[in-house]
């Protein structure tokens, strides 16, 4: 164990760890649970200390040896070393502020390290004085939280969504000539093609990958250089301008300066908005993962429309089974993630005067559907959807048995006289064209002729004639 000190005195520390006295607090007093604080946090804190650090060295600020040892502890930190030195658990206080302490420490230990001083010397770093320069947790944390958000959706989600949008598009195209029995109240009713029926899917993607870019708008924009309340107290002037600068050019994505940091460290109402248009994706996700896994059911006594890929066997006791499991992962998934945004939303209500006391809940949450999305999305893709394949034998079985063809006769016979050929075809176990004749409404040429399946996959409206 060392010695390190904080401003309430002395703490043990373990001598081989990074971090110093108020993360060792912090371990002590808010041991709870085995949720530790999103690894995504401790690269987008990396970003926010060395753009600080950058923006306070060209003003002027921060000595040129300081700024040099800062930068390259954030480029270790940025390629993945140091990630065991960041052990604080997601429920602490609502500020972040331990966890903004954290990354304070560990940098400025590793400066000492790379300078040759004693570890928790605070030299020639000073984990506050230096690291912290012209911050506060209060505002650090919700643009560490944004920085997280926004690099993780743009690099991993939206690509992954996108990737399965596409999948589904080619199945689409592929099948737009398979005429199937469409389904409304889960019973039959007019045709439509297999690739209409996933175009929808394949849309409802497209549309949610709009919502998702429109939504981050709001991400871009950080509280940094508000510091402990929003007025930038011991920030310069043009700091947040220059460190928003700063982590757009490390980030590549357009984070600007918030134009009022009132708004966004008293409220996290971007992330909250964010939160619920992921849960819109989740419920797109559901209905297609549902739809796919109903249509697949079977394979001899279901729908059996699709024939999904056999990725291992479905039970322990029935040989030969097949299970939708991706289907229901995606779905689990979805339903996780409809969950976390009912956190994130009281979180986000969470916001007492100038500051808001859930930011690690709301983080927390975001990235878990971050994650669970873009994972269940990847694997969906894989091992379903590329590998999916129509039941051409059975679909085709559907549409001749279908008593709902009936509705292409309504503007030949009538509404009435169309209704009484199906019941009489299901009371009579009959197909609708000797229902027809049977009853002698209708002629063999013209039933033949108006009852198209390939026809009423689009706009048509039979004539007698």
């Amino acid at each position: 164990m060392r010695k390190e000190t904080d401003s309430l005195g002395e703490v043990d520390v373990p001598a081989d760890k990074l971090w110093g006295a108020q993360t060792q607090r912090s371990l002590h007093h808010f041991s709870i649970g085995r949720d530790l604080i999103p690894r995504e946090m401790i690269t987008a804190y990396a970003v926010l200390k060395k753009a600080a650090a950058n923006a306070n060295h060209t003003g002027g600020r921060l000595d040129p040896q300081v700024h040099r040892l800062i930068v390259q502890a954030c480029d270790e930190i940025l390629a993945g070393q140091h990630q065991d030195m960041f052990p604080l658990h997601v429920w602490m206080t609502g500020s972040g502020t331990q966890f903004n302490m954290n990354v304070n420490e560990v940098i400025s230990n590793r400066c000492c390290q790379l300078a040759g001083t004693v570890l928790g010397s605070k030299t020639p770093v000073h984990p506050n004085d230096h690291v912290n320069m012209a911050q506060s947790s209060n505002d650090s944390f919700p643009s560490a939280m944004n920085i997280a958000t926004s690099t993780n959706a743009k690099r991993r989600l939206i690509p992954a969504v996108k990737q399965l949008a596409e999948a589904i598009r080619s199945k689409s195209e592929k099948w737009k000539d398979i005429v199937k029995i469409g389904r409304t109240h889960m019973q039959d009713a007019t045709p439509l093609t297999l690739g209409q029926e996933w175009s929808g899917y394949a849309e409802m993607l497209t549309d949610n990958l709009d919502r998702l870019e429109s939504s981050l708008g709001g991400i871009y924009r950080l509280a940094l250089g508000g510091t402990a309340v929003g007025t930038g107290i011991n920030s310069a002037p043009g700091f947040a301008e220059a460190a928003a600068s700063e982590i757009a050019r490390q980030t590549q994505l357009p984070f600007v300066t918030a134009p009022n940091k009132f708004a966004v460290q008293g409220a996290h109402d971007a992330l909250v908005q964010f939160s619920g248009t992921m849960r819109t994706l989740a419920t797109s996700l559901y209905k297609i993962g549902n739809d796919i896994r109903l249509m697949s059911c079977g394979p001899r006594t279901g729908f059996a429309e699709l024939v999904i890929p056999q990725n291992e066997p479905g039970s322990s006791i029935m040989p030969g089974k097949v299970n939708p499991t991706q289907a229901e992962a995606l779905t689990m998934a979805a339903v996780q993630v409809m969950a976390n945004d009912v956190a994130v939303g009281f979180g986000g209500a969470g916001g007492y005067l100038e500051m808001n006391v859930y930011k690690p809940l709301i983080i927390h949450n975001i990235t878990h559907s971050i994650t669970i999305v873009t994972d269940s999305c990847t694997n969906f893709r894989r091992f379903l959807v590329e590998g999916t394949q129509p039941n051409r034998k059975k679909i085709a079985q559907d549409v001749r048995d279908s008593l709902m063809l009936v509705t292409a006769l309504s503007p030949v016979v009538g509404y009435d006289k169309a209704s009484k050929i199906a019941h009489y075809a299901m009371d009579n176990d009959l197909t609708l064209r000797a229902a027809a004749l049977k009853l002698g409404l209708v002629s063999e040429a013209v039933f033949d002729r108006v009852v198209e399946p390939e026809m009423m996959v689009r706009p048509y409206v039979a004539t007698s004639a």
